[in-house]
């Protein structure tokens, strides 16, 4: 089995401050990346003051409209306020069979969720989990503490997995613990099989960048330094993996997003 995989923080599909709405050409270019796999963050379920404010915002929840007819959709809300709520969603070219959102809020000023969904495939069902981490280091840590207990909780031993999203592990000390004990890798890991030498996708970015250091620089949108965003895959071979740079991507997100090519390791 193959699958191509994105994952991408869509800044709830408006500028800085709210002033423009770009979820409409992000729906655009997230439908040419043609995955069969989206893990998204900054879903915005529902804002009233962004419905009043730009002409033509989609009537339904931004997670259904990214969705549209071509995939499924599971929705995790985790930060609520009084004109809305936004999480992380999963969008599914595959039936998702099940899904739910575990709460790793650290402290009252940042609510954060860990989504997850089981798609099935045909054959296999595979184990989903999108995430977006705090901008504390000690609240990251025990969030992936609290996802390695979540996915041996929940997930068999032997499941492929796919954990993607917005770790905000700048400083690139999250692996490690995930690496030893849910025996993952990161697709962006030298350790990984990649073939890099061709561009990301005709018209929709520039040539791949690698990170020189063990994961890809994703932030901020226009020139990305930071190593946030990441996907660790169990049961997979990364076959390719690119940082979508450029256009369109540079001016829809403060984050630009990730697309790896994944083949399901043959023994299972």
């Amino acid at each position: 089995m193959k699958l191509s995989i994105a994952t991408y923080n869509i800044h709830k599909g408006v500028s800085v401050f709210g002033r423009q709405a770009r979820i409409h050409r992000i729906k655009e270019a997230i439908s040419a990346l043609n995955a069969d796999l989206i893990f998204l963050q900054e879903v915005q379920g529902q804002h009233d003051h962004h419905a009043r404010r730009h002409a033509h915002w989609p009537q339904e929840a931004q997670h259904e409209f990214l969705a549209g007819e071509s995939h499924h959709a599971a929705y995790g809300m985790n930060a609520v306020y009084q004109h809305g709520h936004h999480g992380n969603a999963l969008l599914s070219r595959f039936p998702i069979a099940a899904y739910a959102n575990h709460d790793v809020s650290d402290h009252a000023y940042e609510q954060r969720g860990i989504l997850h969904a089981v798609v099935h495939t045909g054959a296999h069902e595979l184990h989903c989990f999108v995430i977006h981490l705090g901008l504390f280091a000690a609240s990251r840590r025990r969030q992936i503490q609290a996802l390695i207990e979540t996915i041996r909780r929940d997930t068999p031993a032997d499941a492929p997995l796919i954990i993607a999203g917005d770790f905000n592990d700048w400083n690139q000390r999250l692996s490690a613990a995930l690496y030893e004990q849910l025996g993952v890798v990161e697709a962006f890991d030298d350790r990984a099989p990649h073939d890099v030498s061709r561009l990301s996708r005709s018209g929709l970015g520039h040539l791949f960048r690698r990170s020189q250091n063990l994961h890809a620089r994703t932030f901020p949108a226009g020139f990305p330094w930071l190593c946030l965003d990441r996907v660790y895959v169990r049961g997979f071979d990364v076959r390719q993996a690119h940082v979508m740079n450029g256009a369109p991507w540079k001016d829809l997100s403060d984050h630009v997003p990730l697309w790896a090519h994944l083949e399901l390791q043959a023994e299972r």
